[in-house]
């Protein structure tokens, strides 16, 4: 499969932005879709995950009630909703493609897309 994410920009903090991945290939429905992200001098950081059909997803603590990952299998999307944006938000955001729900490692994920920038400002 093959991953393409956008929606990336420039937003302040407290704002909103919404990142969109789109696959290509194999079945979409498949597979575990995941979102990461990577500050600069710092390690891939889980962010969210959402199961095969979209009705389990789970997040890391530091964007619950914040963050909402959702997908659309008609559409081969899947889709990160963020919102009251904090400065420490700001990183390259990836999308991924895995087999199995409830891993939060990046080395559980099979496919990835290039990433989308997400700076946000004071």
């Amino acid at each position: 499969v093959q991953l393409q994410a956008s929606g990336g920009g420039l937003v302040q903090a407290g704002g909103s932005l919404r990142l969109s991945c789109a696959a290509s290939g194999r079945t979409f429905s498949s597979y575990v879709m995941g979102w990461f992200r990577q500050a600069p001098g710092k390690e891939r950081e889980f962010v969210a995950a959402v199961s095969w059909t979209g009705e389990s997803t789970y997040s890391a603590d530091s964007v619950k009630g914040r963050f909402t990952i959702s997908r659309d299998n008609a559409k081969s999307m899947v889709y990160l909703q963020m919102s009251s944006l904090k400065i420490e938000d700001t990183a390259v955001y990836s999308c991924a493609a895995g087999f199995m729900f409830g891993q939060r490692s990046p080395a559980r994920y099979d496919y990835w897309g290039q990433g989308t920038q997400v700076t946000v400002s004071s």
